[in-house]
């Protein structure tokens, strides 16, 4: 962001001039404004974050972990939860366990599995991080409450219909 706000919606104008060139423009005002809200919300989940040493991939880790039963997950479990590549979770617990964050443990009946546990300092961390982006509302400045679950309920049909989950 620049720092100044525009006298007009950048995206309605580009909808309209689309439509005058192109066609239906419904479709591109959407996917453009998803996208600047991605990056106006990343950028506040992101500034609340960086004081307390994290990433947003780091601290869905560690909400995940405080979320388990035990404080404990496998690491394959983990990235299937958080819906990334083993390489990309092994990173994520590489520097969380680098920060003291996490500890990996073998799991006790199974010896192919590695654990990945929250430390008591990755709960302070995580339970800290949370208020900061609590307090930032995670970026989504603007919405009431009942516009929040809206939102989510619409994301969540793109997200089913493109085979992100099944239920």
């Amino acid at each position: 962001m620049t720092g100044r706000s525009l006298p007009f919606d950048p995206i309605e104008r580009a909808a309209e001039l689309w439509a005058e060139r192109v066609g239906p423009a419904e479709t591109m005002a959407a996917v453009t404004s998803v996208m600047r809200v991605q990056q106006i919300v990343q950028s506040a989940v992101d500034g609340a974050l960086r004081p307390h040493r994290l990433t947003f991939a780091r601290y869905e880790a560690l909400v995940l972990l405080t979320f388990s039963r035990q404080g404990s997950l496998p690491m394959r479990v983990m990235g299937e939860r958080l819906q990334l590549h083993p390489t990309s979770v092994t990173n994520i617990v590489d520097r969380l366990e680098a920060d003291g964050l996490v500890v990996r443990a073998p799991h006790p009946t199974d010896r192919r599995t590695t654990l990945v546990a929250i430390t008591d300092d990755g709960r302070t961390r995580m339970k800290a991080a949370t208020e900061a982006v609590t307090d930032a509302n995670f970026g989504l400045a603007g919405l009431t409450s009942r516009q929040t679950e809206q939102l989510t309920e619409l994301l969540s049909k793109v997200r089913k219909a493109t085979g992100d989950f099944e239920s």
